[in-house]
Formats: structure tokens, sequence, C-alpha cells
């Protein structure tokens, strides 16, 4: 047991049941597909604009609504799988989602895929930090660093490999698909949790749910979003940024605010001051919002300014996935001896450099290349970040812990999207130069370092505690 900051800290053993593996392979398929699904839809946008005629903004929600609710909603599935027990909370999330699926593979509308996409959101968030305590409060000591690696390998893997699957299911049976590929996998994952989990330990506590709490920290990012996006079109001195930026900040200080009065509050203020965990947030944003608006931009860039298909598309990205997958290892590897500092550092600085490559150099070479390298350096990030914030969590605050980390991988990949786009907007159209797609990438290389600057100062030095998780999602 621990002191940090007035927090006791609890490291949790537990018995592990029998079917612990199995369990443990059905939660990776069903955490495999939340995580496919920010990327999946990257390269079918050109396709889902022509054929329901989407404008530059709704394209930039379809993308967002997901990772928005996702994101928001995320330290609310936390709290409700450490109250009403996190079997519970997950095969709802798994329900959710997979019928969210079927909504989304069966728009003929803007707003009803974007419905449908935010509904996707909310199953995910509350699935997704669900599975990740049940994985670490089921497992101990070295079977719980296997089962974690396993996790980390499975998630790390995701976003990449979405991208490919994006351009063979577009480019084969049409962009619906990469919906519709969901219901058969999570109604067989959701059917067979429920009998192999049935019996397992239900909730210990009762206390009031933070509803408030919950529409406020959504609502803030939802108005940021909003601002970010609208830069496109009126500016970043205009009032449709402006004013929706300045209601984030608003929204933000009043969550922040009703969190300190509440006696169970969604998130306990102190966790988030906690430097560890703020660094550790921090770096999972920025790292998040580099790579997936990576995926963004390079689809655009390669559809519409290199006449590239869905599937030249997704094939060109399979150098992302390998490299994303190649740095996160690297790191994992490193992390023990260097420290997450030293990581995360070196990290950001090499997303830097490939974002840097990308913009100086021309044609699909230089783009996927530089692409490649920021993903590399985004996969060796996310094991700093989660390494640093996640050190010890304890059983009846794991959904939580997890879901403060996870919000901020999910809410950088909104707003990365959201600003890649409002930057590269004159260059999304068909036909269209691309000068936009450079000035996107010079801003994602400028973020980069930035970032790792501050990683210098912010991220502790040192190495991790014994039995730190690094955990890549």
């Amino acid at each position: 047991m621990l002191e940090l900051e007035g927090m006791t800290v609890t490291v949790h053993t537990a018995a592990p049941p029998a079917s612990r593996w199995l369990v443990l392979g059905l939660l990776g398929a069903g955490q495999f597909m939340l995580i496919l699904d920010i990327t999946v839809v990257n390269v079918a946008l050109p396709h889902i604009s022509a054929d329901l005629r989407l404008d530059r903004t709704a394209l930039t929600w379809v993308v967002t609504a997901y990772t928005l609710m996702f994101g928001g909603l995320m330290l609310l599935g936390g709290r409700l799988a450490d109250l009403l027990s996190a079997r519970r909370t997950l095969l709802a999330g798994l329900a959710v989602f997979t019928a969210a699926s079927l909504v989304s593979g069966t728009a003929g509308s803007a707003a009803t895929l974007i419905a449908g996409r935010a509904l996707q959101g909310v199953g995910a968030a509350l699935l997704s930090p669900a599975a990740l305590s049940i994985v670490a409060t089921t497992f101990s000591g070295t079977e719980r660093h296997r089962a974690l690696g396993v996790w980390a390998a499975l998630g790390g893997s995701g976003a990449a490999i979405g991208v490919l699957l994006g351009g063979l299911l577009t480019a084969g049976p049409g962009w619906r698909w990469i919906f519709f590929v969901n219901l058969p996998v999570g109604a067989v994952v959701l059917v067979a949790l429920a009998v192999l989990m049935r019996g397992w330990p239900a909730a210990r506590r009762r206390e009031r749910l933070d509803l408030p709490g919950a529409v406020l920290v959504t609502a803030a990012t939802a108005a940021a979003i909003y601002g970010l996006t609208n830069a496109g079109d009126d500016g970043w001195t205009g009032a449709g940024t402006l004013v929706p930026l300045g209601a984030a900040v608003l929204l933000g200080a009043g969550f922040v605010a009703l969190e300190r009065r509440l006696r169970a509050p969604l998130v306990d203020p102190r966790l988030l001051a906690h430097r560890p965990m703020a660094a550790g947030a921090l770096l999972m944003l920025v790292a998040t919002a580099l790579l997936v608006g990576g995926f963004f931009v390079g689809s655009f860039w390669l559809q519409h300014g290199r006449g590239y298909g869905a599937l030249a598309t997704g094939l060109a990205f399979v150098p992302v996935a390998v490299a994303t997958v190649l740095g996160a290892h690297l790191a994992s590897r490193a992390v023990g001896r260097t420290g997450g500092r030293a990581v995360a550092v070196t990290g950001l600085t090499v997303a830097a450099a490939g974002a840097a490559t990308a913009a100086v150099w021309s044609g699909p070479a230089g783009l996927v290349t530089g692409i490649a390298i920021v993903a590399a350096g985004a996969g060796a990030t996310f094991v700093a970040a989660t390494t640093t914030a996640l050190a010890h969590v304890a059983p009846d605050r794991a959904g939580v812990a997890s879901g403060v980390v996870n919000t901020f991988h999910e809410l950088g990949g909104a707003i990365g999207v959201a600003v890649v786009s409002s930057v590269a907007a004159a260059s999304l159209s068909p036909g269209a130069g691309g000068d936009g797609f450079v000035d996107a990438l010079v801003v994602a290389a400028v973020t980069a370092i930035a970032a790792a600057a501050l990683a210098l100062v912010a991220v502790p030095g040192g190495r991790p505690p014994a039995g730190a998780v690094a955990h890549v999602h």
C-alpha cells in the first residue's frame, strides 16, 4: 500500500478465474474494435463524402463525434465500472456499440451517420475502461504483466490496422462495411463474455453517480472541438471560433469546481493534480493528436491530391502500422532502463522529425515515410504516457484511473482531426492544391517539439517503480 499526496493506492492481487485467458482474448477483440473504429473511417471519408454529400465540417464530425463521446464519457464509464461492477458496464457498452454500428452502416444522411458514430462512442466509453479494469484486477504478478502486454499489442495495432482494413472494405463491398463488420464480432463477443463471466464479482460500493460532471466535461470538449473545426471557415479570430472556445474554458472550469465540491466526484481532483497523472495525460493527448491527425491528412492527400484509390491508400499505410507497433515495442523495452522522461522526449522529437519530413519531401513516398516516422514516435510516447500515469492502480479505482488516461487518448484524436481539418481546409476538396496539407504538417511538427520541451520539465525523472504498467491504447 502506498500513500501518494493524500491518496491511498493499493496494488491488488487476486486469485483469477480459470477462464481468465479466454476472457482476456475476448476483451482484446472488443477493445480492438473500439480502437480500430477511430481510424477505419479515415480512408473511407472521400467515398462517404461523395455518397452522402458531406461538406468539410460534416466529415470532421464523422470522425470526432466518435472520439468526442468516447473520450468525454470515459470517466463516467470508469466510474460506472467501479460502482456497478465492471462486468455489467462492459456488457452494456458492447451491446450499445454493436447496435450503433448497425445505425452507422445503414445511415442515409449526415445527421444519422454522425448520430450513429456518437452512439458508438457512448458504447466504447462504457466498454473500454471496464475491460481494462477487469484485466488489471483479474491477473496478478507476472501473469498481470503478460496480460497487459497482450492488451497493449492489440490496442497499439488497432488504430494503424484500421486504415488498412478501411481501404480493403471501402474498395470491396463498400464503405458501409467498415461498420457492418462490427456486427458479427460484437455479437459473438457479447454472448461469450456473458456466459464466461456469469457469477464474477459484482459491485462492492454504492455511491452517487456524478452525471452533472459527465455532462460538463463532455460539453466542454464538444465546444472546444466545434470551435477548432470552425476555424477552417471562420478563421482563428472569428466569432465562430472564439465563442465556442471561450465556452469550453468556462465549462471546463465549472467541471473542476464541481468535482472539488462533491463527496463522490467523477474523478478525484487530486488525481488530476498529481504530477505523473497530469504529465501522462498530456503526453497521451499530444501523441494521439499527432497520429490520428496524420492519418486524416495522409488519407485526403493521397486520394484527392495524388489520385489514389481506397485500397491503394490503405496499403500505403502498412508501413505506418508497422512503425506504430515497432515504436511502442522499443519504448516498452527502454522505459524500464531510462524512465518515462527520456522515452517521451525522444518519441516526440522523432514525431516532429517525421512531420517535418512529410512537409518538405514531396510525393507519396515522402508523405508515407514522414507519417510512419510520426507513428513510431507516437507509439513510443504512448508507452511513456501510460507508464508515467498508471504506475499503481487500486482495484476499486482501476476503472476511473484508466478512464482518465484513455479520456485524453480519445480527446487527442478528436482535437487532432479538428485542428488539421481547419489548417488544411483549403486542400480537402478534390483537385485542390497541397499547401494546406503542408501547413498542417508544419503545425504538427511545431506541436511535437513544444510538447517534447514540456515533457523534459513535466515528466518525473528516474526509472518507473516496480510493477508499473506500460499500456498502449
